[in-house]
C-alpha cells in the first residue's frame, strides 16, 4: 500500500481557529493529504486581535521534530509564525537535521489586526537562516517590504522585491498583491527557480473575513507538493483555492473572520482534485 500524501506545518496555534496551525490543518485536510505538526507557539486570538502569545520551550520542539521524522514519510512541510530568532534558529536546526521535502516559507510577520507576531532579530534570522532553506516563499506585500527594505507601490516594485527575494536564496517567490491600492483585481507576481515568472490576477472581494489567507495559500501549495504537482502547479491550484475560501465566505466572529476552508470542494465537486 502506497504512502498516503503526508505534509508538516511548523506554525504557532490560533486559539480562534482561523490562521496559524489550525487553518493549515483545515487547508490539508481538504486537499486530501495527511496533516502533521510541529507547534512552535501559542496564541491567544480571536477574529478582534491577538490578546497574548507564548513561545513553548525549544525542548519539546525538537521532541515534537524527531518524533515525526521517526514514524512519518512527510513529502513537504511549511513554517508559519515562528515567534523570535531563537526558535527560527531551532526550526531552521531541525529542517537541515530531517529530510522532510520542500519547504514553503510564510513569513508571517503582522496579524490581521495589526498585532506584531515576530520580533525584529528573527526577521533577520529568517532572512538570513530560513529563507535560502525555502522552496516557495509567500510574504505579502508589507512583509516583502520588512524583508528587502524596499518600499512597494507598484507591480515593478513587485517584480523588483521578489527578484531581491530570490537572491537570499529561496527557490520560488509569490510576492501577494492583496495590500496593493487597487480597487478592482488584486494581481501576485510569482518569479520561478528557471527565472521564468508570471502574474495571477482575481478579483478582489469587498470583505473582512480573510484572516488565515497566508496560512491558507502556504499550506495549499505544501499539501499540492506533497501529492507530487510540480511547483508551478501547486501555485496555481492554491490560489483559485484561496479565491474560493474567500469568495464563498462565512460569518464568524465580529472582526477579521475566517476563511471557508470548504467552499472549494463545494465550487468543484464534480471536478478532480
Amino acid at each position: 500500500m502506497p504512502d498516503f500524501p503526508q505534509a508538516l506545518s511548523i506554525a504557532g496555534s490560533d486559539s480562534s481557529g482561523g490562521a496559524g496551525m489550525q487553518a493549515d490543518l483545515k487547508t490539508m485536510q481538504e486537499r486530501h493529504v495527511y496533516a502533521a505538526t510541529v507547534l512552535v507557539a501559542i496564541t491567544a486570538q480571536n477574529t478582534l486581535g491577538v490578546q497574548d502569545s507564548l513561545p513553548l520551550p525549544t525542548k519539546i520542539i525538537n521532541e515534537q521534530f524527531a518524533s515525526i521524522a521517526n514514524d512519518l514519510a512527510i513529502k513537504a512541510c511549511k513554517t508559519g509564525m515562528l515567534a523570535d530568532s531563537e526558535h527560527v534558529k531551532v526550526v531552521v536546526k531541525n529542517l537541515k537535521k530531517y529530510q522532510f521535502g520542500p519547504l514553503i516559507v510564510d513569513p508571517v510577520m503582522v496579524a490581521k489586526g495589526g498585532a506584531t507576531l515576530l520580533s525584529e532579530d528573527a526577521v533577520i534570522t529568517i532572512k538570513e537562516e530560513l529563507i535560502p532553506l525555502a522552496t516557495v516563499v509567500t510574504p505579502n506585500i508589507p512583509e516583502a517590504e520588512v524583508i528587502t527594505g524596499l518600499t512597494i507601490n507598484s507591480k515593478e516594485d513587485m517584480i523588483a522585491a521578489g527578484k531581491k527575494i530570490k537572491l537570499l536564496g529561496a527557490k520560488n517567490v509569490i510576492i501577494k498583491g492583496g495590500h496593493y491600492n487597487s480597487e478592482n483585481i488584486v494581481n501576485d507576481f510569482v518569479l520561478l527557480e528557471d527565472n521564468d515568472s508570471f502574474w495571477m490576477s482575481s478579483k478582489r472581494i469587498d470583505t473582512i473575513r480573510t484572516h488565515g489567507t497566508g496560512d491558507t495559500l502556504s499550506a495549499c501549495i505544501a499539501a499540492e507538493i506533497a501529492k507530487g504537482q510540480d511547483i508551478k502547479t501547486a501555485i496555481l491550484v492554491s490560489k483559485k483555492y484561496v479565491e474560493a475560501t474567500i469568495t464563498n465566505g462565512i460569518i464568524v466572529g465580529h472582526g477579521h473572520g475566517p476563511l471557508n476552508h470548504w467552499a472549494y470542494r463545494e465550487v468543484t465537486q464534480n471536478e478532480d482534485i
